[in-house]
């Protein structure tokens, strides 16, 4: 009874929130204390697209809106690679920083990658939504679909803005070692979302029924409270970081060393995110309407799942950054390795759950029964290489924290391009497997990345980086 009461304490704490020195103390605390409010926060974030799939699936012709929403979250994934690549940068030097002791550069640094964040998403915002509907087309939709489809990726293209911030304003926090105030922030924007969804899409008294459309306009708004949210902590918060409005007046010398960071960064996540939007456009070449639909529901459950792993390799990251400045290697090492051991015994779990529950899983988002069968086939043969995922997440993590972002990038560019999209072609089109042979694919060549990946962690580069 006595270690129940500790644990719950322990987890009270974590989702508590303060910023911590992480360069002393058990590392297996500090690894957990990062890793539950991190992992929660990955999970909310799933949970935006997990909620508009429910409610659009259950919508007349769902094949289409599940299409809809699938491809434009497809190349949205181009979206979260520019803020995931600004994000680990600003984690990396905010860490660095803190670990340096230098709050008050980690709070610079953090306004200046804002400032850079801005002027990037302008000109994605006005395209995303003047090409909406030839993006869908692009992506494979069939005219039906593109017709239907265009008002949501529209709204979802042209909210680019919030989505950048949303992750960006977090690493922020991460880097400071305060993942808590990242998690709360989904909080309030996927309790906005789960609210606003079924009012906006099927209408409630006075308030219309906008379809699809109304998806994306939850999901916006959701979003824009989150920021909200992180905006005020930045500011008027109790935080080791407080940023100051003249901290954004330009500073060449700080923009010019975030960019050679998360230049390397976004074109890692852009390398991976021109791959799923590859495969994506494959299966719907290859398995038509439902095979796409069937496609887009089991991916989305299995980033539901993955996602809380991409957090808990996130807590790699901010140990790896302060470690490091504090000077710390061998701490930064055996951090990221409690880091792997912990990654991979929840993605083992997952993958139980999934062949023990994925039918439920699936029935619960689709009622289109050929769209079913896909979606459970696509799922099992995923989930094969849940273990793998999970380990290389950790190492891509480790590697990003310590500014290291060119060695992942190169990783995926052999592990993606050269060989997974080849490969994927070869066997959906050469050998006729269809979208089977694009979801055999997957797997593969994340299992050979993460076991690259452990190769050159073991080689150790990325303790020499200076950020």
């Amino acid at each position: 009874m006595t270690k129940v009461f500790k644990m719950i304490s322990f987890i009270k704490e974590a989702v508590k929130g303060e910023e911590q020195d992480f360069t002393q103390g058990s590392i297996s605390k500090a690894v957990m204390l990062l890793a539950i409010p991190m992992m929660l926060e990955m999970a909310l974030e799933s949970v935006f697209a997990l909620v508009d799939l429910y409610f659009v699936g259950h919508l007349p012709n769902s094949s289409h809106a599940i299409q809809t929403v699938g491809l434009t979250e497809s190349v949205l994934t181009i979206i979260y690679s520019l803020a995931i690549g600004m994000s680990m940068a600003t984690t990396a030097v905010v860490a660095r920083r803190i670990g340096e002791k230098d709050p008050k550069a980690a709070a610079k640094a953090g306004a200046q990658a804002i400032l850079i964040a801005v002027v990037i998403n302008i000109i994605i915002s006005i395209a995303g939504f003047i090409f909406a509907r030839d993006i869908l087309l692009l992506m494979g939709a069939s005219e039906e679909t593109a017709d239907q489809g265009t008002p949501f990726t529209k709204i979802t293209m042209a909210s680019s803005m919030v989505i950048m911030l949303l992750f960006l304003i977090n690493g922020i926090f991460r880097g400071a070692g305060n993942a808590a105030i990242a998690m709360k922030s989904l909080w309030l924007a996927n309790i906005a979302n789960i609210i606003l969804c079924p009012i906006l899409i099927n209408g409630l008294g006075p308030i219309p029924a906008f379809g699809l459309t109304g998806a994306a306009m939850a999901t916006t708004i959701g979003r824009s409270i989150g920021v909200i949210y992180q905006v005020y902590h930045l500011y008027s918060g109790a935080g080791i970081v407080k940023i100051k409005l003249n901290y954004f007046r330009p500073q060449l010398e700080q923009i010019k060393a975030l960019l050679k960071i998360a230049t390397p960064g976004m074109f890692q996540f852009i390398i991976a995110s021109c791959s799923w939007i590859f495969l994506a456009q494959l299966v719907a070449t290859t398995g038509g309407d439902s095979g796409s639909a069937g496609y887009q529901t089991a991916l989305r459950l299995m980033m539901f799942f993955m996602l809380p792993a991409w957090g808990m390799s996130n807590a790699a990251a901010t140990l790896v950054g302060q470690n490091l400045g504090a000077v710390q290697v061998d701490r930064a090492r055996l951090s990221v390795l409690k880091t792997v051991k912990y990654n991979v015994i929840y993605m083992a779990s997952v993958m139980l759950l999934t062949f023990i529950g994925g039918k439920y899983f699936i029935a619960f988002f689709t009622n289109d029964i050929l769209v079913q069968e896909i979606a459970l086939k696509a799922l099992y043969i995923l989930s094969l290489g849940y273990i793998f995922y999970g380990i290389e997440m950790v190492l891509v993590s480790t590697f990003n924290g310590a500014g290291d972002t060119q060695t992942p990038t190169w990783v995926n560019f052999f592990g993606f391009w050269v060989f997974q999209i080849p490969f994927a072609y070869l066997l959906a089109d050469y050998f006729e497997f269809g979208p089977t042979g694009v979801f055999i694919a997957i797997p593969v060549s994340e299992t050979g990345i993460a076991i690259v990946a452990y190769f050159l962690f073991v080689k150790g580069r990325w303790k020499t980086i200076k950020v």
